[in-house]
């Protein structure tokens, strides 16, 4: 366990503490190098037998495997038993991107006058009287590839025939020279072109600028955007500094049902899975009087798929402690579900959870952890994104770059629930919704915690009404509150979510037991207090709000790559 907890002298507050340092008292596992595939050169490999027949597809193929314009030798032919004719598969190694090409100091400098092959989508085309200049994008960056292409490269009729327009996918060989333009360092000479997919005029994404409402129409697109190709880039760098973290730290990552059988927040909230309802295949009506019921007119839930009701999970928390008491720490990352008929910038009804447990932990501990974890994960982004942080900088909101630091930089605070209440009714702001002992606290709240009343200092609140807090928080001596906790961040206000889990086996029955829950659906989570309990801890972040949080995005529907929410289930 960590030391005990120490004033916060840079607040000179007495009831407000720093959260304890986050240190594992395990060794950390070893994982795979992360850079595997990035240590081979970006070389072109060896290509399965080229049929007599040039296909487009077969001469593509044939030309670009990994980027670079060498021919790439044969395997040599292995004959069987049988003497049937067959070949090696080629070895996969890492393709050149254009980030490959335009990263690093150097921004590209370092390989003029080398020949190589980009892969991409046309942004832009603009046609002079000698020479036509070409974007593309290949998604691996912000950054276009800017291609100049002379009368006498191959492929130039169909920039003289309208094939090369925006949307359209194109190969293109050339070589690496100086920029003459002051956007970027390098640009590309053509050889050759090749279009690989044509784009009809149709195209909804132009180079004008268009909302974001527009866009969640055309999700299946949009990631072409800058906007949307940074956010899905930023997203999948929390991903991997998620696991990175968790893994470092000798956790072991749990798979959690997606279908349970329990509701994990006791709210109600949530979508019903069955197959009493005849599916789309079997075609035809679907009358109500085709439901099975029960004598007295109830759905008969026994002739279901599970025999039972069965739902989509709010959480993989619950399955995450049965782990965590045979695993000591584990984490869970996956998809939740929640039937929640809000349509707010805020909610989604289908967003992924990240679920950290911790066994033989207390609070202390799991501040300590939510604490590490979201200054690793910042930091890693901060790092690793430049670009795209810029941008959002620059577009989305300014100063994110500098609020993202202070994160990372800052000590957290804490304070109880209660002393962040008299804090609210001492301010002298006038909120929407009332402050009282008792109350869930709202975003405007929380915000003003945070933004205001400690600087733009990250803030957790600990020791919630039990009242309003689920039923498997740990229940604190007062009688009154239980040890949960929230972080509350600027611009956000709560990003996580957790709490030390009751232990003890009789007050969490007699918890169920008054928030009208069923016992026998808890059955085996009631067995591991039963059975060797230990005190555990843990937090639940719902990963688009991190990606809102680290992007500046505002709508929680533009964090995610295909929105789920009340009325829309497209794409």
């Amino acid at each position: 366990m960590a030391g005990a907890l120490s004033p916060a002298t840079t607040l000179r507050l007495k009831p407000f503490y720093a959260v304890r340092f986050f240190t594992h008292y395990r060794s950390p596992i070893k994982v795979l190098n992360p850079n595997f595939y990035s240590s081979y050169p970006p070389k072109l490999h060896p290509t399965p037998y080229l049929s007599r027949r040039r296909s487009f597809c077969s001469v593509v193929s044939a030309a670009i495997s990994s980027g670079e314009a060498v021919e790439r030798p044969k395997f040599e032919n292995i004959e069987t038993k049988e003497g049937v004719k067959t070949e090696q598969v080629r070895e996969f190694r890492k393709r050149l991107r254009v980030a490959d090409i335009k990263g690093g100091p150097e921004e590209g400098l370092d390989r003029l006058g080398e020949t190589l092959v980009v892969r991409g989508w046309v942004r832009t085309v603009r046609a002079q009287s000698s020479v036509t200049f070409i974007d593309i994008n290949d998604g691996s960056c912000l950054s276009n590839m800017q291609c100049v292409m002379g009368s006498d490269a191959e492929g130039y009729d169909q920039v003289e025939n309208g094939l090369i327009s925006t949307g359209a996918s194109v190969w293109i060989e050339g070589t690496v020279v100086s920029s003459q333009g002051s956007k970027q360092k390098i640009e590309l000479k053509v050889q050759k072109l090749v279009v690989v997919g044509k784009s009809d005029p149709s195209f909804p994404i132009q180079k004008k600028r268009v909302s974001r409402e527009f866009l969640r129409t055309k999700a299946h697109l949009r990631p072409r955007t800058n906007t949307f190709g940074a956010v899905s880039r930023v997203r999948n760098a929390l991903s991997y500094a998620t696991h990175k973290f968790f893994q470092e730290n000798g956790f072991v990552w749990v798979s959690s049902p997606i279908i349970t059988a329990s509701d994990c927040e006791g709210a109600g909230e949530q979508f019903c899975v069955t197959t009493l309802i005849p599916n789309s295949n079997e075609g035809g009506d679907s009358p109500v009087s085709a439901i099975p019921t029960t004598e007295s007119g109830s759905v008969d839930w026994s002739q279901d798929f599970f025999g039972k009701r069965a739902y989509l999970t709010v959480s993989g928390q619950l399955n995450g402690e049965t782990y965590a008491t045979a695993l000591s720490d584990i984490y869970t990352f996956g998809p939740t579900f929640r039937a929640e008929n809000s349509n707010t910038s805020r909610h989604l009804a289908e967003f992924w959870m990240i679920e950290p447990e911790l066994a033989f932990a207390d609070l202390d501990d799991d501040m300590a952890c939510a604490t590490a974890y979201l200054q690793y994960v910042v930091q890693y982004v901060l790092e690793n994104c430049k670009e795209d942080m810029d941008f959002f900088d620059t577009w989305i909101e300014k100063g994110i770059i500098n609020r993202l630091t202070d994160v990372v930089e800052k000590n957290f605070v804490q304070l109880s629930y209660t002393d962040a209440v008299e804090l609210l009714l001492k301010a002298k702001k006038k909120f929407d919704f009332p402050v009282k002992w008792g109350c869930d606290l709202q975003s405007e709240h929380e915000r003003y915690i945070t933004e205001e009343a400690f600087g733009g200092c990250p803030v957790i609140i600990r020791d919630y009404p039990k009242d309003i807090k689920a039923f498997y928080m740990r229940q604190n001596n007062d009688g009154k509150t239980v040890a949960a906790m929230d972080m509350l961040v600027p611009r956000v206000g709560e990003l996580i979510g957790g709490s030390q889990r009751e232990e003890r086996l009789e007050y969490l029955e007699e918890r169920l037991d008054n928030m009208n829950l069923n016992k026998e659906s808890f059955w085996w989570y009631l067995d591991l207090r039963r059975y060797g309990s230990v005190p555990h801890a843990g937090f639940g972040l719902g990963f688009e709000r991190l990606v809102q949080f680290a992007t500046g995005i505002d709508n929680i529907r533009d964090a995610i790559p295909f929105p789920r929410t009340p009325g829309s289930a497209e794409f």
